[in-house]
């Protein structure tokens, strides 16, 4: 009774929230879209950087080397799909260097691709595929991080993806150099794209202007400059970047013990799995070699405390409705990330969708959440 009483609850204040016609339809769009069920899987063991801090080097996995064989390679397609996978984050190594193989991919899956961009990805044949570009700050601090000192990586991404529509800056900013956002959202968005956040984890102790223990308020107000000045090209809320900075939603902490991005059938994640938090039960994170898997969607060893991976803290809010249903303004939080995150893997209408986005920026009171 105590369990129907409380459903009843839930739907009455999802009935109320759901007479706002705009809400309405974001609903509905995702009610209306396929399930996500995704996966990680890293294409490709090789890569044409080695960027500061980057999870793949730091926990070796390009020690699983990609399966030489097509056959393997479509063995391993064939099972996903059995299995019911209709998503796939795609990530590397680097992706561009597979071509082949990520066509396969992008044939029978929908895709979001991870690129450093210093090969540019083909529009024929990857007419729709939604391509996140790495960025991890202006040209020189992306150089000092990514470029060895020496290369441009941000001025050759810029000039593969001008006024390319697939593309997706995620824009990894450092504590010290919220400054730079501006400009770098201007080139961004000068360029014919749009701009996701990511927050970078100092895994290398590098200190100074990329210590994660600096906090990111200086960055979460540029953030919310940014929005205010193109509310039409940021794919990212203040509720999100506030969330996914604090790694705070309601009362609990962000880490392992309520990360939804785990591989579920991984022996170290077993007893994570019975400890009440929810989790997604699809989700696995493939290495290379397309057998074995990891804990979850960065590597083994990552201490989840310092990891800022907007890609798994955007699960955390979907996969917590109910808590999101105390008042309009929550359950807009709520649905307003799912609706997002849907839109960015192209799960609804793309052209659509985007054109809402003032609308949801609007819907979303910056300081609530700072």
């Amino acid at each position: 009774m105590v369990t129907q009483t409380v459903e009843s609850d839930v739907q009455d204040s999802l009935m109320e929230y759901l007479e706002d016609p705009f809400l309405n339809h974001l609903f509905k769009q995702i009610r209306k879209a396929e399930q996500i069920r995704g996966i990680s899987v890293d294409l490709t063991h090789a890569c044409n950087l080695r960027c500061q801090g980057c999870y793949f080097f730091l926990d070796e996995l390009d020690q699983f080397k990609a399966p030489k064989d097509e056959a393997e390679f479509d063995t391993f397609i064939a099972d996903e799909k059995s299995r019911g996978t209709n998503f796939i984050t795609v990530v590397g190594g680097e992706p561009s260097l597979m071509l082949e193989r990520l066509q396969k991919l992008y044939h029978n899956f929908r895709l979001m691709v991870v690129t450093n961009a210093l090969i540019k990805i083909p529009y024929e044949g990857f007419e729709t595929m939604p391509i996140a570009i790495s960025l991890w700050g202006d040209r020189e601090t992306d150089k000092t991080l990514r470029g060895g000192g020496k290369l441009d990586v941000f001025s050759k991404a810029l000039k593969n993806y001008k006024d390319d529509p697939r593309a997706i800056w995620h824009y990894t900013t450092t504590p010290g150099n919220a400054h730079e956002i501006a400009s770098v959202v201007e080139q961004c968005v000068a360029n014919g794209n749009r701009v996701l956040f990511n927050f970078y984890s100092d895994r290398i102790d590098l200190g100074g202007v990329y210590d994660h223990n600096l906090g990111f308020a200086d960055v979460r107000r540029e953030i919310d400059k940014a929005i205010a000045r193109y509310p039409d090209k940021i794919l990212m809320t203040s509720y999100m970047s506030s969330v996914f900075t604090t790694q705070q939603l309601y009362d609990e902490t962000w880490g392992y013990e309520v990360c939804t991005s785990l591989t579920v059938d991984h022996e170290i994640n077993q007893n994570r799995i019975k400890n009440g938090k929810r989790y997604n039960p699809h989700y696995r994170a493939y290495n290379p070699d397309l057998k074995s898997t990891r804990r979850c969607c960065t590597g083994d060893n990552q201490d989840c405390s310092t990891c800022y991976q907007t890609w798994a803290q955007v699960g955390w809010i979907m996969i917590n409705l109910e808590r999101h249903l105390a008042s309009k303004q929550e359950f807009t939080n709520w649905l307003t990330t799912t609706y997002l995150f849907y839109l960015m893997c192209r799960m609804v209408d793309f052209e659509s969708g985007v054109q809402l986005l003032p609308e949801i920026h609007q819907r979303i009171k910056s300081a609530e959440f700072c």
